[in-house]
């Protein structure tokens, strides 16, 4: 039917115009029909034959819209109620057209319409549940990928990986951007979870950051003042006890956490600069100290040469002398290392100790306090051996042989005492 429709719209248009129009004299322009002519306009200041061609032209756009909505009505792109009301429009447009062509054809070609329209519509009906298929699986695939967008978004609600899942959300915005809509209400439904879902995110993100900024102010405020310490020791010569010092900022440093990456990067250069003006200068006096104690070791190495050479004593006043001497530059020498001074200490307290020895020697024999006791002591023993002999001579005298024998044996005793004592004695002299 639409080979028919179609043949018989163009075989309207074929021919020569003039069979089926013409041009009066005054140019008025006459189309041919089976009742006889009708005047359908004029084309002033044209020719004849251009004036033909236009009402011919008018003719033919109609020839085409039928030919055109035949072709729709058999490909099933028209609803069927929509195809009759379109024909219903050419038959009054067809009736009153001013055009130059085979208006009873193309009349007759419209009316093979309404058949061709009751012929295809189970092929419309079939084309149009296929449609509807189609758009409910369309729907079915747009519903399930937006739900999976909101469902993710749901499960990233509580999440604290705050950079990376702020990312996420924003590739799942423009990934619901992308995909097509459905229906209002569904829409709706879905775009309101999504939303309450980065709502929340936002707003756990907003409450951390604000209660981070606080905490960051504070590590912020107690490593300015760790740094302000810093910077006041960096000048300090008392090595040991600043060290010491730095240990416990350096450990306060690391207990503050972490502050703002940039703050507090410039907050460790500065405290770090203190410390290193610090220990530099630390580490140069050290450098120095070692370089003297070196020298002070030799000092000493050669010194403690000659103070043993004082040794063994045979004038003690003359070795007192030198030693007192050898021992004021001993004292003036200044710091050794300590592991090393410490064997030359020794070797000096040995020399040191036999002079006091032969010191305390030679007062003893001088001193008159002690010669006064040791000559009593003398006199006292021998007035002790005489009163025991005259003791024994007496014991004899009387006929007592036991007490005369003590007595001897004691005036012996006290003879072996006197003895000694006399040794003594003999010293101070």
């Amino acid at each position: 039917m639409s080979e028919i429709t179609t043949t018989t719209a163009a075989s309207a248009l074929i021919g020569d115009p003039a069979q089926f129009g013409r041009v009066g004299e005054d140019g008025t322009v006459y189309v041919i029909t089976p009742e006889g002519e009708k005047a359908v306009g004029s084309y002033p200041g044209k020719s004849a034959e251009e004036a033909l061609a236009y009402f011919v032209r008018k003719f033919e756009a109609v020839a085409s819209e039928v030919a055109l909505l035949a072709a729709r009505v058999t490909s099933g792109a028209m609803v069927p109620s929509d195809a009759n009301l379109a024909v219903n429009r050419m038959r009054q447009q067809i009736k009153e057209l001013n055009g130059v062509g085979d208006l009873a054809a193309l009349a007759a070609s419209l009316e093979h319409i309404p058949s061709l329209i009751e012929g295809n519509r189970e092929a419309y009906e079939a084309k149009k549940a296929a449609e509807n298929a189609a758009k409910a699986a369309h729907r079915l695939e747009v519903l399930e990928a937006k739900t999976k967008i909101v469902e993710e978004a749901e499960s990233l609600a509580h999440s604290e990986s705050w950079k990376a899942t702020g990312d996420r959300l924003k590739v799942l915005l423009e990934e619901w951007k992308a995909a097509a809509r459905l229906d209002k209400k569904s829409d709706a439904e879905l775009w309101k979870r999504f939303s309450a879902s980065r709502n929340k995110f936002d707003k756990r993100r907003r409450t951390h950051f604000a209660a981070l900024d606080t905490i960051q102010e504070k590590v912020a405020n107690a490593k300015i003042e760790l740094v302000t310490e810093a910077e006041q020791l960096a000048s300090s010569t008392q090595w040991v006890p600043t060290a010491k010092r730095f240990k416990v900022l350096m450990d306060q440093w690391k207990a503050t956490g972490r502050g703002k990456k940039g703050e507090d990067a410039k907050l460790w250069n500065r405290f770090k600069a203190a410390q290193d003006q610090f220990f530099a200068a630390k580490n140069a006096d050290l450098a120095k100290r070692e370089e003297q104690m070196g020298a002070n070791l030799s000092k000493r190495e050669a010194l403690i040469v000659e103070i043993e050479g004082l040794l063994p004593i045979s004038d003690i006043e003359t070795v007192q002398k030198t030693f007192r001497e050898l021992a004021k530059q001993w004292d003036r020498i200044g710091m050794t290392q300590r592991d090393k001074k410490a064997a030359f200490e020794n070797r000096f307290a040995k020399v040191e100790a036999e002079v006091k020895k032969a010191e305390e020697a030679r007062w003893r024999k001088i001193d008159p306090i002690a010669k006064s006791r040791a000559a009593e002591v003398v006199r006292q023993l021998s007035e002790a051996v005489d009163n025991y002999e005259r003791l024994a001579q007496k014991a004899l005298a009387l006929g007592n042989a036991k007490k005369a024998t003590e007595a001897k044996d004691a005036a012996a005793a006290r003879r072996l005492w006197l003895e000694e004592a006399e040794m003594s004695l003999a010293e101070f002299n």
